[in-house]
């Protein structure tokens, strides 16, 4: 159940209750437009993931701007981009379950939904359900082009695999699935850009290996926001799936060449001690604000680092003389990790000059199933 939202339209920032996620909607909009504008020359297209903001919200706004659909990893986060109007889901995943794939099948009458698969015995799951609901859903097939993580080797492997798919009744052949994860973060620009060089070289041999036995790849999708230059140029990747772009963290900032967009998502936090010298706790710790890459930034307080974390507390420390922030004052931080930081939340305030323009809910928040 969604809680009440910390903050109303026209208020001003310093009035909004906290822990709260914080949307500048300048910063916001400029990184939906700046993506825009970088891709369309480039003959790919993106289709935004879902998975960073969780917010049917925020996908129409990205469709707004030439976004042909929106990624999930889960069935519960398509479930809500569907229930909110969102015309065409991609679970760039693997999906095991009865159940939940009778969830997904459901889905499949009211929205253009598709799926990833890896083994041939999710591929027969996948058709049973498609049979017991009467639709005909795209499956894909995912490749591992480097993560390690799921996906089949490319090449005979992954052409066999679509070879079932395109037999099946209920099933067509999607195309590939060519996410390589890992190497959102590689820092030096070089290696990110090898990593991505090979992960185009085993879909670019996969596609012509299924052209060779008469099968067409309508969709090579992957990128993040760390690479989708790269897969934007190779000529192999049809479809982007960047999502931080909206957002950008602080862990995407530290990459060399970083990507060209503006921080906007915040966690904003009251200073709620200043007892101990040269110290300022504010009220979000591990709770508001996750730390599995790093701790946040505090934005526009040079000389002041948010040093460690408990449950509830965030310590602040203030070095080379630097003013301490004072108690009550508001500080905007930049988490290292949106993704995370956003399902901690249930509301989005959206903020432009200093003032409370909007609230969205975050739908899909803890859409774990």
């Amino acid at each position: 159940m969604l809680q009440p939202p910390p903050a109303e339209p026209g208020m001003r920032e310093e009035e909004v209750d906290t822990p709260a996620l914080l949307l500048d909607l300048d910063a916001f909009e400029h990184n939906l437009d700046t993506m825009a504008r970088l891709i369309e020359p480039t003959g790919a297209k993106l289709r935004a993931h879902a998975k960073t903001h969780k917010s049917a919200m925020v996908a129409h706004q990205q469709m707004r701007r030439g976004a042909i659909g929106q990624c999930v990893q889960k069935v519960a986060e398509a479930e809500q981009l569907a229930w909110g109007g969102v015309p065409d889901i991609m679970v760039t995943n693997e999906v095991v379950g009865a159940r939940k794939l009778a969830r997904l099948m459901a889905l499949a009458k009211v929205a253009r939904v598709s799926v990833c698969a890896d083994d041939a015995r999710q591929v027969a799951a996948i058709e049973a359900a498609a049979e017991a609901a009467g639709v005909r859903i795209p499956v894909l097939v995912e490749i591992d082009v480097g993560g390690a993580r799921c996906g089949v080797t490319p090449g005979p492997e992954a052409v066999a695999l679509a070879e079932i798919i395109a037999a099946s009744r209920h099933l067509s052949f999607g195309g590939l699935q060519a996410y390589h994860g890992s190497a959102q973060h590689i820092r030096a620009p070089e290696a990110r850009a090898a990593a991505i060089q090979g992960a185009a070289e085993g879909a670019r041999r996969t596609v012509e290996q299924l052209r060779q036995r008469g099968l067409d790849c309508p969709v090579v999708g992957g990128a993040g926001t760390g690479t989708f230059p790269h897969e934007a140029a190779s000529g192999v990747y049809t479809e982007l799936q960047a999502g931080s772009y909206a957002f950008m963290d602080a862990d995407y900032a530290r990459n060399t060449e970083a990507p060209p967009f503006r921080h906007a998502l915040f966690v904003l936090a009251t200073v709620m001690s200043t007892a101990v010298p040269g110290v300022a706790v504010v009220d979000a710790g591990h709770k508001a604000v996750p730390t599995d890459s790093g701790f946040p930034l505090v934005q526009g307080r040079p000389g002041v680092t948010y040093a460690g974390a408990s449950d509830e507390h965030g310590k602040l420390v203030v070095e080379g003389g630097a003013a301490r922030p004072e108690l009550g004052e508001k500080l905007r931080l930049i988490p290292g990790h949106c993704d995370p930081t956003v399902d901690r939340y249930d509301w989005y305030v959206g903020v432009r000059n200093g003032r409370v323009e909007c609230l969205w809910p975050i739908a899909a928040r803890g859409a774990m199933a």
